[in-house]
């Protein structure tokens, strides 16, 4: 069966520039993953281009290979390699080198080990702030099977953004998920940041994977009711044949509506809706960034909306 034709709102803009080329050779240089890369972010260019502010990447840690197989994602699943000891500091590198102000970083799940890499990840974030304290991280993070005290060493770690992804509404964690991922497992997880810590907590959504418009207001009606502050709703596309079909491509007069429902009714506070969003969104970033420097939630949402 051939593939749905993408309708003209989600046609992407080639990589390029002097700004583009820097970070991923910086990248390049220090044997560096990114999610940018590995999941095929449809905004790779625009954010490693600074068209919106500097270039940003988001730092994928603990290799290029999953323990787990969602259906929806690009990044291989199995072979995964032992821990490499110095991507903590390779990583703080680059950030220093690229010159980076908020850095956001996230991992493959390794199921495999034995502290699901939760270690690992909170040494990046200490490797980063020991440089510069000032830097802000955001952290999206996996579930770690919702472990409370694996969760608790990421926030003992002291990011400035905790997130982690539901993905999708309730019914349909399975078949768009692992079946080692779950629900109520991902709610726990940020239910515990909200409940433990100061930290601004964040979650994504991917429409168009067959869900239905009650369910997407069930699930923000949970994620605002455990505390959850920014949500970032998107398309999902189709990384190969191989993977989860596209149910239905999204208008983006949709997606505005649910920013407006997310905004005004439930009173998150901040949402980056479209077809383009992803979790790692640069407006998101910049919102984030302008509150937790002390800007007032209005203008800070404005200033993100107008970058």
């Amino acid at each position: 069966m051939s593939r749905a034709r993408k309708p003209d709102w989600l046609k992407m803009r080639p990589p390029s520039g002097e700004r583009f080329t820097d970070i991923k050779q910086s990248l390049r240089d220090r044997n560096l993953n990114t999610v940018c890369e590995e999941a095929n972010c449809p905004n790779l260019g625009e954010c490693w281009s600074g068209r919106n502010g500097p270039g940003t990447a988001t730092f994928m840690l603990m290799g290029d290979r999953c323990s787990r197989g969602c259906n929806f994602c690009d990044v291989e699943t199995g072979g995964m390699d032992p821990l490499d000891p110095d991507e903590p500091e390779r990583v703080a590198e680059a950030v220093a080198d690229i010159g980076l102000d908020y850095v956001v970083l996230t991992s493959v799940d390794r199921d495999d080990l034995s502290d699901q890499g939760a270690g690992h990840f909170a040494e990046t974030i200490r490797e980063i702030k020991r440089r510069d304290s000032d830097i802000l991280v955001e952290c999206l993070i996996p579930d770690f099977r919702g472990e409370e005290r694996l969760v608790r060493q990421i926030i003992d770690a002291e990011p400035d953004v905790l997130a982690h992804n539901v993905e999708t509404v309730d019914r349909l964690q399975w078949p768009v998920r692992d079946r080692r991922a779950g629900y109520e497992q991902s709610l726990s997880v940020l239910r515990q940041a909200d409940r433990e810590s100061d930290l601004y907590t964040k979650t994504s959504l991917m429409l168009g994977v067959g869900e239905y418009a009650h369910e997407v207001y069930q699930t923000l009606s949970d994620l605002r009711q455990i505390g959850v502050d920014v949500v970032t709703l998107g398309q999902y596309l189709q990384p190969s044949r191989s993977h989860l079909e596209v149910s239905e491509y999204v208008h983006p007069d949709a997606f505005e509506t649910w920013r407006q429902v997310a905004e005004e009714e439930l009173g998150f506070l901040y949402c980056a809706s479209g077809p383009m969003v992803r979790s790692s969104y640069r407006a998101g970033e910049l919102f984030v960034e302008a509150v937790r420097r002390g800007e007032d939630v209005a203008d800070a949402r404005e200033r993100a909306r107008s970058a």
